[in-house]
């Protein structure tokens, strides 16, 4: 394995993903977005704008659960030897946080591993994303580029596992996060060598394996044989779209209170966005990868154009994502088409009115 050399400190702009170890050491070791406290001096406008563009992550009840189940595994497969270890599928629709949650959950792995061990360039954990149909070879390619395993054309599969299988051992990695795992489909013979591939690794790596995708359970990759296998050794998380309300409890409110609570605008006054709770659900469906980015694109806007606060005007004027903007259309709107062929030519659709 080639030595880690230091490199000087990124800008934003510059940073590597963190599908590559310089990548994920960048991640790890940033700073997290800290939100204004009492006392504290006021930042620049653009100061402001930066942490609004990264913004803080929320602990949400998600990312508890993962992070718990995660750290038990671990102890879990610690010592096993024979077969390969529990893991972890976490799943859900779009936009609910789940590669969020996996992020964090990997960083807090990562610091919790170095401070124990108080080695500061060991490499406990690594993160690799499946590639669109992929095969065994280029899945295996991907873990050989996190930790910058020279690779070439001329290797075979076999060879780019076995140099990962080795290399991941020496470097002590004791996580491995698999994101967008939806994309393996072991009806086919590329996807289902490429499942084959992971069930190996799971035996050769010593390590705790989590994986994360869309709706995994509705996809191929929990069917047939190797789809019982990976559900036998796997528990599965279920990151779902928050409720505005659940019993007496109002979870989604409590988020939109969270998150207000973290945003640095001069004018915005206190309590605002909670009592929108529930447009803002209607809006974003109850996603929290919606709802952050709409709050975001919000306070960056109210800071541009100085008003310096977020009302529902400034909100209602942000388009978002499709999938938040086809939940909240009105679900029995009328094609232009048949609008025409019911002699409506030139009438304008009118918007549903929200609860």
């Amino acid at each position: 394995m080639v030595k880690q050399e230091p490199t000087p400190e990124p800008s934003p702009g510059d940073a590597s993903p963190p599908t590559t170890w310089q990548g994920w050491q960048q991640f790890v070791d940033a700073p997290p977005p800290t939100p204004p406290g009492p006392g504290t001096p006021p930042r620049s406008t653009e100061e402001r704008l930066a942490y609004h563009s990264d913004f803080v992550t929320v602990r949400t009840p998600a990312i508890d659960t993962i992070s718990t189940t995660v750290r038990t595994l671990m102890v879990l497969g610690r010592h096993q030897r024979a077969t390969a270890r529990p893991s972890l599928i976490v799943t859900g629709p779009p936009t609910t946080g789940k590669t969020t949650a996996l992020l964090q959950v990997g960083r807090t792995c990562h610091l919790a591993e170095t401070a124990r061990t108080g080695i500061r360039d060991q490499m406990p954990v690594a993160y690799v994303l499946v590639p669109p149909g992929a095969s065994a070879k280029t899945l295996a390619a991907e873990f050989a580029r996190f930790l910058g395993i020279p690779i070439t054309h001329r290797m075979t599969g076999a060879q780019i596992m076995t140099s990962v299988c080795d290399t991941y051992t020496r470097a002590g990695v004791r996580l491995v996060m698999i994101d967008e795992i939806h994309r393996l489909n072991p009806r086919t013979s590329t996807g289902a060598e490429a499942t084959d591939l992971l069930k190996d690794l799971t035996e050769r790596i010593a390590a705790t394996f989590v994986y994360a995708g869309i709706d995994v359970t509705a996809t191929p990759l929990f069917t047939g044989t190797r789809g019982a296998q990976l559900a036998g050794r796997a528990t599965l998380i279920d990151c779902d779209t928050i409720p505005a309300r659940r019993g007496t409890s109002q979870p989604f409110r409590d988020l939109v209170a969270s998150l207000e609570a973290c945003l640095d605008l001069d004018q915005h006054r206190p309590g605002t966005l909670p009592r929108l709770a529930l447009y803002l659900h209607g809006r974003t469906g109850g996603r929290i990868g919606s709802l952050a980015r709409l709050l975001r694109q919000a306070a960056i806007t109210a800071i541009l154009d100085s008003t310096e606060r977020i009302t529902k005007a400034t909100l209602e004027a942000i388009t978002l994502d499709h999938l938040a903007e086809d939940n909240h259309r009105p679900r029995h709107q009328a094609s232009p088409t048949s609008r025409r062929r019911n002699g409506h030519r030139n009438s304008t659709p009118g918007r549903a009115e929200l609860p």
